[in-house]
């Protein structure tokens, strides 16, 4: 039996957080403008505030339904990582990464000191961006990936010859 490695499955938490806000914010904008307001539910039907929050529920709730049905995942094994879903799966074997980073993004302002893990393909201009606070199990998985990053070449940094600036 093949080694099945690691695995890492998406979080949901954001998706059902902002659906259970909106839902909330609907019922209490409902129970505040048709009670305490007009005295009558009937005329919440005509608000069109009413028509952005009942919008702004079921995006999140679409949002929510199509991540669970998706069933994202990663996999981690000796030779591999996979990036797994419902409807197919990505393999990337060690020996096609050019280089791996582990690190920070600097436009995100977020707390952990990892972040990101960055992966450069042999033959392949973009990079595939791993946010480690989007799995399950954060900490193991920044620990997995240290291993993968002791096999493979890291990222080298960039020089910036910049101009030396002087005052005349």
């Amino acid at each position: 039996m093949p080694d099945q490695g690691k695995t890492f499955k998406y979080k949901l938490d954001f998706y059902y957080q902002s659906t259970l806000i909106y839902l909330v914010t609907l019922i209490l904008y409902g129970v505040i403008r048709g009670s305490l307001v007009e005295k009558k539910f009937s005329y919440m039907l005509d608000d069109p505030l009413m028509y952005v929050i009942v919008f702004f529920v079921l995006m999140s709730g679409v949002a929510l339904l199509l991540n669970y049905a998706r069933n994202r995942r990663l996999i981690i094994t000796q030779d591999a990582i996979i990036f797994k879903h419902h409807w197919g799966e990505r393999v990337i074997r060690l020996s096609e990464i050019e280089w791996l980073h582990i690190g920070r993004e600097p436009r995100v302002q977020t707390s952990g000191r990892f972040q990101v893990i960055m992966i450069k393909l042999k033959g392949r201009r973009r990079l595939f961006r791993i946010r480690v606070g989007r799995y399950e199990r954060e900490r193991e998985l920044v620990h997995e990936m240290n291993r993968i990053a002791s096999n493979v070449p890291m990222r080298k940094h960039r020089r910036w010859n910049r101009p030396k600036f002087t005052d005349r």
